[in-house]
């Protein structure tokens, strides 16, 4: 005789991944970029007030990778990694713009032609001399 299946075989792990998705939500590169990259705010990431909610009391941040740490080692350590320097080379590529996501959508000017009635005075004119 085989074994019976359950009638909840999955363990509800669909909700659970869907929390997941959006509950460690970091900050995106253009917010790093503009934000926090910016020199006087960096220099006030760097330096925070010893605030005991967060890890390592907010002493050991990562300013390219928006994360605190427990020990300055870890930190360092973080540094090294493959992580923090793949990170630090999206960085490097500068942010998009509104007008590039608008022509990449097919919304930039280059395709539009000039709809003004001066252009349309200017052929009638040429054509009467």
């Amino acid at each position: 005789m085989g074994r019976l299946r359950r009638s909840r075989a999955h363990h509800a792990r669909r909700d659970v991944h869907r929390a997941a998705r959006t509950r460690v939500r970091g900050r995106d590169l253009d917010q790093i970029q503009l934000i926090d990259l910016d020199p006087k705010n960096r220099a006030a990431l760097e330096k925070q007030a010893i605030d005991y909610e967060k890890p390592g009391l907010g002493q050991h941040y990562c300013v390219e990778c928006a994360k605190y740490y427990e020990s300055d080692e870890a930190l360092k350590s973080h540094w090294r990694s493959k992580v923090h320097k793949r990170r630090c080379k999206q960085l490097r590529e500068p942010a998009y713009t509104i007008e590039e996501a608008e022509r990449a959508a097919g919304l930039g000017r280059e395709n539009k032609r000039p709809t003004t009635a001066s252009t349309s005075q200017e052929v009638t004119m040429t054509d009467d001399v």
